[in-house]
């Protein structure tokens, strides 16, 4: 297992509410970061080295960091920032770990995919 924390459908479908208003900030947030030109990744929660050459990280970006980790302390995967894309891992009935996928703009969790698959592998949830 690659994770020690996994949801079931109905705990990740309960959580989506509050997740897609955090989403939804931290696509906000990387906007108003990319209209000044900062690079994000530059950040010390990412593996950067600095904040852009200003000797402090703006208020928006240690924003966007706090609503990461809310997100992320919760076992959540955040897979892309720019998009809302999120991963829940899940066991399946057979043992088999998976992930439970969500793109903000769905309704709801309509898909998952295998780990090594990614986004590009997503399946209907009807067939979980």
């Amino acid at each position: 297992m690659y994770h020690t924390i996994h949801f079931s459908l109905s705990e990740a479908t309960n959580l989506l509410p509050d997740l897609k208003i955090k989403l939804a900030k931290i696509l906000e947030l990387k906007k108003a970061l990319d209209k000044k030109g900062y690079d994000i990744y530059r950040h010390q929660y990412f593996g950067g080295i600095g904040p852009n050459g200003t000797g402090k990280y703006p208020s928006e970006l240690e924003e966007l960091i706090i609503n990461i980790n809310k997100i992320t302390e919760k076992g959540i995967l955040i897979k892309g920032i720019d998009n809302g894309l999120i991963d829940f891992p899940h066991i399946r009935e057979n043992g088999e770990e998976v992930y439970l996928c969500f793109l903000l703009g769905e309704e709801s969790i309509e898909y998952w995919h295998y780990i090594e698959d990614g986004f590009g592998g997503r399946r209907s949830i009807d067939n979980l």
